[in-house]
């Protein structure tokens, strides 16, 4: 039986072929949904939807609108309710469509311009990072989709995410803002650790640090995730364990309560903000090592004593002209290369939704 005869298929439309588009158009079509239009407007944007919606028409946005069942919105977060507003404006939406967009930080509160014409509303957010290729169809697998709906409709949300092979997960309309910051933070952010200890290893003459790395940080990675999943700290709404949660995962001079050998860090990141114009280094360390001693603390994983004498080591220096420290070190400094901004790197895609990420 063909996908577009068997039961319960829909006629999917894709708006914007960014990188989480047009994976999702083609996961959704590999389910037996027929994907009956894109819109692409960018080469890229084009260049995907030809790779992995193969045969599908380009067309204008109301035009997918029009011939759809299922509207998949993938557009960026600020551009999404001028855009469900502007088709409003122009009575494209229709009865008993259902509407989805691919936003982390929305929920189904930016459709309200598509809901008098009796669109069914759908906010399914996949938590992971895509690179707009065949690729992410395979870890599309397992991967957790928040979803967000009316009570009535939540099923229907939550049948396409595990169409897809998706684990849906349902987010409160109010909480979307606050999972989507949890998720920027942890992956965006992860990034940047990764950038800074690399640009700190290579001043030390390390010459391949992603290879140093990689162990390291993939090691200590699964552990704080399998701790996180162990247990959380009590009333977070997280896992039951009732156990520490992540941070249970520590290892290094904050856990061992090893004041000194945090001193010699602070001094020679700054040091190195100092040289380099990477004042972001030792700032993050300083955060960081103090978030970590907090926590530590109040997991019971070091005593009062040792945490006090590594927050005094941690204590932010009144700030100094043109060194760490000084807001001001941080215009027009910082790391240079490919990734630095400016550098050679691909000119963002219009149509994407994720600037990571997403995004995360």
């Amino acid at each position: 039986m063909s996908g577009a005869s068997r039961p319960g298929r829909l006629g999917v439309g894709v708006v914007g072929a960014g990188r989480v588009g047009a994976v999702l158009g083609s996961a959704l079509r590999a389910a037996g949904h027929p994907v009956v239009a894109v819109s692409a407007i960018s080469a890229e944007s084009r260049e995907r939807a030809e790779q992995l919606l193969p045969g599908v028409p380009v067309v204008d946005v109301p035009e997918v609108v029009r011939r759809s069942e299922l509207v998949l919105l993938a557009v960026p977060d600020d551009a999404l309710e001028g855009l469900v507003t502007g088709l409003a404006d122009v009575g494209a939406w229709q009865m008993g469509q259902i509407v989805a967009h691919t936003s982390g930080r929305y929920g189904v509160g930016v459709l309200a311009a598509a809901r008098p014409a009796g669109v069914i509303p759908l906010a399914l957010h996949p938590a992971m990072t895509f690179t707009g290729t065949s690729l992410d169809l395979a870890r599309l697998v397992g991967c957790t989709f928040a979803v967000t709906a009316p009570g009535p409709v939540l099923p229907i949300g939550q049948a396409l995410v595990v169409e897809v092979g998706g684990e849906p997960v349902v987010v409160a309309e109010e909480a979307r803002p606050l999972y989507h910051a949890a998720l920027a933070h942890g992956a965006n952010h992860l990034v940047v650790l990764v950038a800074q200890a690399a640009q700190a290893l290579a001043a030390a003459g390390v010459d391949d640090p992603g290879r140093v790395l990689g162990p390291l940080l993939s090691a200590a990675l699964d552990g704080s995730l399998r701790a996180a999943s162990a247990g959380a700290p009590a009333g977070s709404g997280g896992a039951s364990g009732g156990g520490p949660g992540a941070i249970a995962a520590l290892t290094g001079p904050v856990r061992r309560g090893d004041a000194g050998t945090v001193r010699d860090h602070v001094e020679v990141l700054g040091a190195l903000g100092a040289g380099t114009g990477a004042v972001d280094v030792p700032l993050s360390y300083r955060t960081l090592a103090r978030a970590a001693t907090s926590r530590a603390l109040a997991a019971g994983l070091l005593y009062a004593g040792a945490a006090q004498a590594l927050l005094d080591v941690l204590t932010e220096p009144p700030p100094v002209a043109g060194m760490p420290g000084d807001p001001a070190a941080l215009d027009g400094v910082g790391p240079t290369g490919p990734d630095a901004p400016g550098g050679a790197q691909d000119a963002p895609d219009p149509e994407d939704d994720r600037t990571q990420e997403d995004d995360a």
